[in-house]
């Protein structure tokens, strides 16, 4: 069965999805990304749809399900490379996703995770760094 790679980047996971998405890739990356957030204490999740040219309703629930997933497991998700078309089509179907962060690129997605993380270590009064 396919897999989409889960790379680790420091205290981040770092998600590419070359392929087209179908329902049971998507359960598999959910459960993936979940185990691996898991397994590394990752505070952060960059998922790049740059090569999505569709997204469907099933899609971008399961995307806002990794996000929930990720927070309950004390990390953040930022979605990345989100083409107009997709962007569109979420709109119109009137799908929400909540608590999945955006950004532009990958170099944006990386400070948004960084920023996220800082904030987190301030509101905690500790002495963390991000990397």
């Amino acid at each position: 069965m396919e897999r989409i790679p889960i790379l680790r980047m420091g205290e981040f996971l770092l998600v590419t999805i070359q392929v087209d998405m179908h329902d049971r890739l998507a359960m598999r990356l959910q459960d993936d990304l979940t185990e691996k957030i898991a397994e590394t204490g990752a505070r952060g999740v960059m998922i790049d749809i740059s090569s999505l040219e569709i997204v469907d309703s099933f899609i971008g629930r399961v995307l806002a399900n990794i996000a929930s997933m990720s927070r309950v497991l004390d990390a953040q998700t930022v979605v990345v490379g989100m083409q107009p078309a997709v962007a569109i089509t979420l709109v119109e179907l009137g799908l929400e996703l909540p608590g999945v962060l955006t950004a532009l690129n990958v170099d944006k997605g990386m400070e948004v995770l960084r920023g996220t993380l800082a904030k987190a270590v301030e509101e905690q009064g500790g002495d963390r760094h991000p990397t």
